[in-house]
């Protein structure tokens, strides 16, 4: 269990693209490990299996406090993955294409996606606070109700294991919004940045931009930990089922009926 809650968060990372394409003399070197045409898809199923590590873990640790983490866990994150997977459908409308890349090259050439598709990206960015179980939707690990949830029984490697995988989970949340909505490594200050990379400096530049707006959304997690308290339980359940899921429907039907309005 807890090897495979940090192996999922990792691997999650594969068809991220944290650059452009950087021509080095006769090669072509895309900054990306892996360029599927169904990126998204990919980044979806992989997340959907993190949530097998904590059931197991509250399972096998034959705790109470555990077993109810595992629960809570279980739940919570297949009702935040609904709303996040229908969140993002608008932005692949518009973008016309499930690969990762072509959505950062949709907004090199325009607006980043965050301005045209604000619904959805409140949506997504409070999914993922859901998904990576952060306050204030930690309700698996709870300490003031549960003691530790699923880490009640766990300790030493085994227990920093958990908390790498939340943190690596972290990381790819924040990089996949960037992707997004944010322009992933492009900058709308002229085409310098929102072009392929041609020197080793450009492609740099491009990683670093990457990496800073992705540290923009880390910080910001880190200062909502310290500034909520944390959701009663049906509160949480009642936001995913009764108002993230109606509100992303809405904005794929908005979205669609812009769309036949403008093509039409």
């Amino acid at each position: 269990a807890p090897m495979s809650a940090l192996f999922f968060a990792l691997i999650s990372f594969a068809v991220i693209p944290f650059g452009g394409i950087y021509q080095f003399g006769n090669h072509t070197i895309s900054l990306q490990i892996l360029d599927l045409n169904v990126g998204i898809l990919y980044v979806f199923a992989i997340m959907s299996m993190g949530v097998y590590s904590f059931v197991l873990a509250g399972w096998s640790s034959d705790n109470n406090y555990a077993l109810l983490g595992g629960l809570r866990a279980s739940s919570q994150m297949i009702s935040y993955e609904i709303a996040m997977g229908m969140s993002v459908i608008p932005v692949f409308m518009l973008v016309g294409d499930l690969n990762l890349g072509e959505v950062i090259d949709y907004q090199a050439s325009g607006a980043w996606l965050v301005f045209k598709q604000p619904i959805a990206f409140a949506i997504f960015l409070i999914a993922i606070f859901a998904e990576t179980n952060r306050l204030p939707f930690d309700l698996p690990e709870s300490e003031t109700e549960l003691v530790a949830g699923y880490n009640t029984e766990y300790s030493s490697m085994r227990f920093a294991l958990f908390f790498m995988g939340e943190y690596a989970a972290m990381i790819a949340g924040s990089a996949l919004m960037v992707v997004l909505f944010c322009g992933g490594w492009t900058l709308p200050l002229g085409d310098f940045f929102n072009t392929p990379a041609e020197s080793l400096g450009q492609g740099l530049l491009h990683i670093a931009v990457f990496i800073g707006k992705t540290m923009v959304f880390l910080g910001l997690m880190i200062w909502v930990r310290w500034m909520l308290p944390r959701f009663r339980y049906d509160q949480l359940m009642n936001i995913g089922w009764k108002r993230f899921l109606p509100a992303s429907l809405a904005n794929i039907i908005l979205t669609a009926i812009v769309l036949w309005v403008v093509h039409s």
